[in-house]
This record gives structure tokens, sequence and C-alpha cells, in this order.
């Protein structure tokens, strides 16, 4: 079993994330200073009766900061097919992706099976590694010697619209 790249992240990109001197109004490149950028709510919603008098918070939300621990490590790649739609994860959906995570038992990994990448659950016991989906249409993959698992990555999140 391989894990393919390191944990630099060779994407180039500038993480975006960093924060000069703490002062206020100070935001990384290639902002718009929250302009545009949709707000916070200051409080939770609940799934019950919602209240008309929430307050919003100043700071406007911004998803990298939200999704994403290791800027460097991480990448987004859209999802496709119906495989993990048990695990939340439709056509079309994009997933946040963290390299310098070690994927463990459970965890939902962007994997290479013999030169195909896919999405699925890692899976590992005393029977040995498979990838399972999260659509009973699918059977686990099971790894003999002769083929090859790389690890390009663990699930962190999943961003899909509703309409």
């Amino acid at each position: 079993m391989k894990f393919d790249g390191d944990a630099s992240g060779s994407n180039g990109r500038d993480d975006g994330n960093r924060r000069s001197g703490g002062q206020r109004g100070a935001e990384p490149r290639g902002r718009d200073n929250g302009k545009n950028a949709p707000p916070l709510m200051a409080t939770a919603v609940t799934a019950g009766f919602p209240s008309p008098a929430e307050q919003y918070e100043e700071k406007a939300l911004d998803l990298n900061e939200l999704l994403v621990r290791h800027p460097i490590a991480t990448f987004f790649v859209r999802a496709a097919g119906d495989s993990m739609e048990g695990a939340g994860i439709r056509d079309g959906d994009i997933l946040v992706v963290d390299r310098s995570l070690d994927a463990r038992d459970g965890s939902i990994i962007i994997a290479g099976v013999n030169n195909e990448f896919t999405v699925k659950f890692f899976r590992r016991d005393a029977k040995g590694v498979r990838l399972e989906a999260a659509n009973p249409k699918y059977q686990p993959i099971r790894f003999r010697g002769y083929e090859e698992l790389r690890l390009f990555g663990v699930v962190t999140a999943v961003i899909h619209r509703f309409v």
C-alpha cells in the first residue's frame, strides 16, 4: 500500500488563510475583505421553531477557514456516481480531501485502485484491507498481492447543493 505524494501538497496553491499581524481589516491576498461574502449568523439555528430575531455576526463566513485545517495538504475534488450516497456523498458533490491525515478504519478516502480513482470507506481488520461503498449495490473491493492501492487523502467534508 502506498501513500501517493507528500503532505506538503504539490498543488502550488497559496493557502489564503494566513492573517497578517492580527490587525482588524488585515485580510489574505485575493479576498474582497468580506464585502461580498455571506454573513454567518451569531447563533446556531435549531431544527425546531425558528426565532425571527437572530443577530448576524460582523465577520463573514469563510468556507476555507471552516473546512480546511491543513491548507497546504488539502484539495477539492468532485464526486461522480452513487456508490457513497449512504454516507451523504452524491453525484456532483465537492469533497474536501486532506492529504496530511492518516486513513483509519472507517475513514472515507480518495484512493487509486489499479489506476482508477474512487471514494470509499477504508476498512482494515484481521482479514486485511478493503474499500467499501455506502450503497448496497456495490461489493467491497478486497486486495490481494497483485492489486495496488494508493491512498490520496482522507475526505474531511462534503459540499452539496439542495437546489
